[in-house]
């Protein structure tokens, strides 16, 4: 039961995150309320799943890269290198994949900014008119909703996640249990 309800969350912290994507791209906003309901559902997760283990080290573990990434990252937000936004964001970000799956995270988010930083520099490898337009004005501006990546690279994590729990709990019995 602790299981699903974790997955539950987790699955509730997707829809959010597109919601920030979009936001951040369309406004190079992302809400303080926002960012603390992710972090609310990442800490109820983790709670669940560290009670369904017994061991606190997961959720330990995700403190520990949430503090250590905000403290990385908030001198290129004084320099304004970095919205305190996207800060906020990545510091969350642990506690909705957990410590254990950062590296997942990481590679991840590697990958969708560099697909963001090309699309930023070769606006016109893109296909429609009018999102060109949009990333001109943007490079213009000299920003990058650098929230976009976290956000793909984070729902593409949790739902690595939520199938390899589903795969394991499968495996394991525990869903023909639960029928």
């Amino acid at each position: 039961m602790l299981l699903a309800a974790s997955l539950l969350l987790k699955a509730l912290a997707i829809p959010l995150l597109a919601r920030i994507a979009w936001l951040d791209f369309t406004t190079q906003r992302i809400s303080n309320r926002d960012v603390l309901l992710l972090l609310c559902i990442g800490i109820g997760s983790l709670q669940l799943m560290s009670l369904r283990a017994g061991s606190w080290w997961d959720m330990g573990l995700s403190a520990f890269a949430g503090l250590v990434l905000f403290l990385a990252l908030f001198p290129f937000w004084i320099l304004r290198k970095i919205g305190a936004g996207d800060v906020k964001l990545m510091a969350v970000v642990p506690f909705l994949t957990g410590g254990n799956d950062l590296v997942v995270f990481s590679a991840l988010l590697l990958v969708f900014a560099l697909i963001t930083a090309a699309g930023m520099k070769n606006p016109f490898l893109l296909p429609a008119g009018a999102f060109r337009l949009y990333i001109q004005h943007l490079d213009r501006k000299g920003v990058v909703p650098f929230g976009v990546p976290i956000s793909v690279a984070a729902i593409c994590t949790i739902a690595l996640l939520i199938y390899e729990s589903l795969v394991l709990a499968n495996s394991s019995g525990i869903l023909n249990q639960l029928n």
